[in-house]
């Protein structure tokens, strides 16, 4: 229990730095909560559209652990959610991740929270809570999961929708930074 509190407490802590306005971290003090909190009003649309997607890294967790990094995994898991966002035309503004563990790790969970509020900067969204449960029975020694939720915004008028996709448009393609979740299954 005590390992968990000081998780919490660093939780707290580092979520802070991806919020975006001061208004913003006045408002959250939800960390350790049931259920995370969002002022809508900070959005200042007219017509604002959710979108939310999750997902997780796949099996480059089977990588992170043979190499012991795990600082850069919560970058990936913020990236699978907010990708899946954006091709929708929305912005991005608050994440939640969902670890399962066999054992609590303080430094191997420190390093994977540091990757996603990285992420989360990245993204140009709020880290707004999460869940971490230790699951000895389910998860070997050593052996974990990851899963993000990510919610977005767009004005209503700038869907982006197949529907307006249309002959002579322009496709803009953005190179890979390198081998990503998915592809992982397929290199191991």
């Amino acid at each position: 229990m005590a390992t968990a509190n000081r998780l919490v407490n660093y939780i707290s802590k580092i979520s802070r730095k991806t919020y975006k306005k001061s208004k913003e971290s006045k408002s959250f003090k939800n960390i350790g909560s049931f259920g995370s909190i969002f002022d809508l009003s900070l959005l200042k649309m007219k017509h604002p559209i959710v979108v939310s997607s999750t997902d997780g890294v796949g099996t480059k967790i089977e990588i992170a652990n043979q190499f012991k990094k795990y600082n850069t995994i919560g970058i990936d898991l913020v990236a699978m959610c907010v990708n899946d966002l954006i091709v929708q035309g929305a912005k991005p503004a608050f994440f939640l991740d969902y670890i399962a563990i066999n054992k609590l790790e303080i430094i191997k969970v420190k390093k994977i929270l540091n990757g996603i509020v990285d992420g989360c900067k990245i993204a140009g969204c709020s880290l707004v809570g999460g869940e971490m449960a230790e699951m000895p029975g389910t998860y070997g020694k050593n052996k974990f999961d990851l899963a993000g939720f990510a919610v977005g915004f767009v004005e209503k008028k700038n869907l982006l929708t197949k529907d307006k996709v249309k002959p002579g448009d322009i496709l803009l393609a953005v190179p890979s930074s390198g081998l990503n979740s998915n592809g992982y299954s397929l290199l191991r």
